[in-house]
């Protein structure tokens, strides 16, 4: 998982829209090496569309904007399941397990939440 996959990943899980994420990120007016400017909105989009590499200088305030540490941007803790983890993983199994057990207005739930994850890794943020 990339860096920008991961903040599109955190931006989904914390309901935080790109627009509101480049807006938070841009008040604490973060300067690029190069320039010694803030980056522009389209760069920002640019970042997290993947389509431009993020700077070294703007992790600590990209970490600020999600509330994560700076280690957590680079982390596997943070990661998308993969089709062998869904498969192998004794936490896949335990919750496959256990939706036997829930009723269908909780199974719905859950399945709208994983809906949600897999418009994140199949398209972006809406």
């Amino acid at each position: 998982m990339t860096v920008s996959e991961k903040i599109n990943f955190l931006l989904a899980e914390k309901n935080i829209t790109k627009r509101e994420f480049a807006t938070k990120l841009l008040n604490l007016e973060p300067r690029l090496e190069r320039t010694g400017k803030p980056p522009s909105e389209s760069t920002v989009y640019g970042y997290l569309n993947g389509g431009r590499e993020i700077k070294i200088e703007l992790i600590p305030y990209i970490a600020e904007v999600l509330g994560i540490t700076e280690q957590e941007l680079f982390s596997s803790e943070i990661e998308y399941s993969s089709e062998y983890n869904v498969k192998y993983s004794k936490e896949a199994r335990e919750i496959l397990d256990l939706l036997k057990y829930a009723p269908a207005s909780a199974v719905e739930e859950v399945k709208n939440y994983l809906l949600k994850y897999k418009g994140v890794f199949e398209g972006g943020i809406k």
